[in-house]
């Protein structure tokens, strides 16, 4: 996604931007949050200290990720699906055995109050732990609502264009794809899957507030499988990022082996300060782990959405614009999230002091009034200045994708440099390594054969192979008709839990 950005607009600032903000929300929301919800998990099933449960989740992550590469990641993310739908299912099954019927669920919810309502010598309010009335509603008030529908449906989206359009985690899986129609077949099963938690995970955990399920071994290999196929394509992803795009910057020329050892050293320092982040992960918005996530991407994530979408849909938009947008979205974003953090978001309990022109404001609206006002800058700064000529944007933005115009890019130079520098570098070691190397160089996945050289005709088609996005029409007939069906799907649930 950085590089697209470079291509985009040229320079560099923007590029290495990208992956920085990128890698700094990897290590405040995803890769924290997981680590401390696993643990949270493992010590609750079976005994273990926090921190010890931390450090067993992140070992038997990490080793696969490391030994493995993205391949790994993607066989194993494949086979801890099928665990944790079947795991999720049966647990469903079992929970509304115990409950009864839906209705019996509806209405044993709203009665499921708490008996002790005390905190040490003072008496709390017990609505602050009673069910909320619009709980089995989606589309909640507009102002008293804890996730309001405008926000819901405006604010939410904004963070989804982010996350399932530009972030690298996703975009990597799609761009490892054999063809267009399995990208596109990949991103519908996804879809299907995205209408069940509300089946397999919302529900059964509203039902334990009811009563106390069982199934504790088979739940906790679910949840080792969600957690480790999660953090493994975040940590393949930072550690893309981090080479690529910001390693590169400071070695001009690293051998492929250096670059897979220094994303190697970079994982283990995102483990490290990841773990440092967990006590504030407890603490913000009191332990409400998916408020925490949805907040701190509202702060950070919608200049990055506005973006890339004025990138691909405005061809007008230029370097300037986008830089200044994204500048002045990080110090909007900001602001807001550091006096959060500074006041602390309270609870029902304990309200925050924090002023209400700053943090009164509901995040998921401020991520709206973020994402309006980085995009005003953006095209604002990019109409005051110079247009990229068209020659440099073929194929780069919605109005010039069907061109078969010879695009010249704005990075054509370096990257020519790059190619000659290639060109130029010898084979590193002509000589048989011995076994210790050998096995070494197995574990760091160094020992990948080095192919035959290719004619400059080979490597032009394997380029076009490469760069390919037809379809054979059933296949695109036949995923696009299953994207009506899933959007239809996607409404109807929507309207019914309205």
């Amino acid at each position: 996604m950085p590089e697209y950005l470079k291509k985009r607009f040229g320079g560099k600032r923007i590029q290495v931007y990208l992956s920085v903000l990128s890698l700094i929300l990897y290590i405040f929301t995803k890769i924290s949050a997981d680590i401390f919800s696993g643990a949270v998990f493992i010590q609750l099933a079976i005994g273990l200290n926090l921190y010890v449960a931390i450090i067993i989740l992140l070992a038997i992550t990490a080793l696969y990720t490391i030994t493995g590469g993205l391949a790994a990641v993607i066989y194993t993310d494949t086979l801890q699906t099928f665990i944790m739908v079947v795991g999720s299912f049966i647990l469903m099954g079992f929970a509304f055995h115990e409950v009864g019927s839906y209705d019996t669920f509806m209405q044993k919810y709203m009665e499921a109050i708490p008996s002790n309502v005390s905190y040490g010598n003072t008496t709390i309010d017990a609505s602050c732990y009673t069910p909320r009335k619009d709980s089995f509603h989606i589309f909640r008030d507009a102002v008293t609502g804890d996730l309001p529908w405008p926000g819901l449906i405006f604010g939410l989206t904004i963070l989804a264009l982010w996350y399932w359009c530009t972030d690298q985690v996703i975009v990597q899986r799609c761009l490892s794809g054999k063809n267009m129609s399995h990208v596109k077949a990949g991103c519908i099963t996804c879809g299907y899957l995205k209408l069940l938690p509300m089946f397999i995970i919302v529900m059964p955990g509203m039902i334990s507030r009811i009563l106390y399920t069982g199934l504790r071994g088979l739940m906790l290999s679910v949840m080792l499988a969600s957690l480790m196929s999660s953090l493994t394509s975040i940590f393949n992803s930072a550690s893309t990022l981090f080479t690529m795009d910001i390693y590169t910057k400071i070695r001009s020329r690293p051998s492929e082996k250096e670059l897979m050892l220094a994303g190697r050293a970079f994982m283990l320092l995102l483990i490290g300060i990841s773990i440092a982040w967990v006590p504030v992960v407890q603490s913000a918005q009191s332990g409400q782990l998916f408020d925490y996530i949805q907040s701190i991407t509202s702060y950070l994530g919608p200049p990055i959405a506005a973006v890339f979408l004025l990138a691909v849909f405005c061809k007008r938009v230029n370097e300037q614009g986008a830089f200044w947008g994204l500048m002045v979205g990080l110090l909007t974003g900001l602001s807001r999230m550091i006096t959060e953090f500074a006041y602390g978001t309270g609870s029902c309990v304990s309200p925050s002091n924090c002023p209400f022109i700053i943090c009164g404001i509901h995040y998921l609206y401020f991520a709206i009034i973020l994402f309006g006002v980085s995009a005003i800058v953006i095209l604002a700064v990019s109409y005051m200045t110079k247009p990229i000529p068209d020659v440099h944007l073929y194929r780069l933005c919605w109005s010039l994708r069907n061109s078969k115009e010879q695009r010249i890019d704005l990075d054509a130079e370096e990257e020519q440099n790059k190619d000659d520098e290639k060109h130029k570098e010898s084979v590193e070691e002509s000589e048989e390594p011995g076994c210790c190397k050998k096995a070494y160089n197995w574990f760091c996945g160094l020992d990948q054969q080095k192919g035959p050289k290719l004619s400059k005709e080979e490597e032009e088609a394997l380029k076009q192979k490469l760069t390919d996005t037809s379809e054979v029409p059933l296949w695109r007939n036949v995923v696009n008709i299953n994207g009506i069906i899933l959007l239809t799907v996607a409404v109807f649930c929507h309207a019914y839990f309205a």
